[in-house]
């Protein structure tokens, strides 16, 4: 079995659809610090797990200093073309650090666990079911 783990930052801005009221309704930004964690019983034809390199470029040029509700193949973009909150809320993707974990977990095949720390004390966790086999 072999593992790895990938960490690197990138800066984003995003703001949620939330039911109660909060400062997270308006636009803001983290620097947000990601570890990416991925397992293969084989290595590649590389000798590798997966390249460092390719986690590191796939992620940041899709997000880094990006606004995350705009960033349609990541699914948080808003869905219908208006302004009004009360007519798109039900439509609004929440780009959480949960939900991104989420979508970075599933880009890599050999990813079974990601965190997104958005703060010192802030930190969403996604672990893939389907990483089971390897007892992770």
């Amino acid at each position: 079995m072999y593992l790895l783990k990938k960490t690197f930052e990138i800066a984003i801005a995003h703001h949620l659809n939330l039911d109660y009221d909060s400062p997270c309704l308006r636009c803001h930004g983290h620097n947000l610090k990601l570890t990416i964690y991925c397992a293969s019983k084989e290595l590649n034809k590389n000798k590798m797990v997966i390249d460092f390199t390719e986690i590191k470029k796939k992620i940041k040029n899709k997000l880094d200093h990006r606004d995350l509700n705009k960033v349609e193949e990541v699914g948080f973009e808003r869905y219908a073309n208006t302004d009004s909150p009360s007519e798109t809320s039900d439509v609004l993707k929440n780009p959480t650090a949960e939900r991104l974990a989420e979508w970075i977990c599933h880009q890599f095949s050999e990813c079974y666990r990601v965190d997104v720390q958005e703060s010192e004390g802030n930190t969403a966790t996604y672990l893939d079911d389907s990483m089971q086999q390897f007892n992770l």
